[in-house]
C-alpha cells in the first residue's frame, strides 16, 4: 500500500471519531484538502500521517455528505451531460453549507 503523496485513499475523521476513506484524487475537488495534501503535515494535524485529516468542528453527518459532494463533483466536473440536483436535507443545509465553505468545495 502506497503512503504519503502517492497514496491512493485517505483517511478524514470527523469530531466524534468517524472515520472516512476517500479517494486521494476525490478528495482534491476540495480547495482547503488540496492544500492540505500538498504542504507539509505538520501545518494541519498532529500527526506525521499525510494520508490522515482530523476534523474538530464537522460532525460525522455533515462530513458524510460533504464526502457523498465529492463524489458528485468528481463525477460530474467537465461533464456534456445533464447534471442531475445534487439534494442536501433542509435540517442540515446551514452545517453542510458551513463545511463546504471551510473546504472550498
Amino acid at each position: 500500500m502506497s503512503v504519503g503523496k502517492d497514496s491512493k485513499y485517505i483517511k478524514l475523521i470527523a469530531e466524534d471519531g468517524h472515520v472516512f476513506y476517500i479517494k486521494r484524487s476525490v478528495a482534491l475537488v476540495s480547495g482547503t484538502l488540496k492544500a492540505m495534501l500538498s504542504g507539509p503535515s505538520e501545518s494541519w494535524t498532529e500527526t506525521q500521517d499525510q494520508n490522515k485529516i482530523v476534523f474538530k468542528a464537522i460532525p460525522s453527518h455533515v462530513l458524510a455528505r460533504v464526502c457523498d459532494y465529492f463524489n458528485y463533483k468528481a463525477k460530474y466536473t467537465n461533464t456534456t451531460s445533464e447534471i442531475p440536483e445534487f439534494p442536501v436535507d433542509p435540517d442540515m443545509a446551514l452545517e453542510v453549507l458551513m463545511a463546504a465553505n471551510f473546504l472550498d468545495c
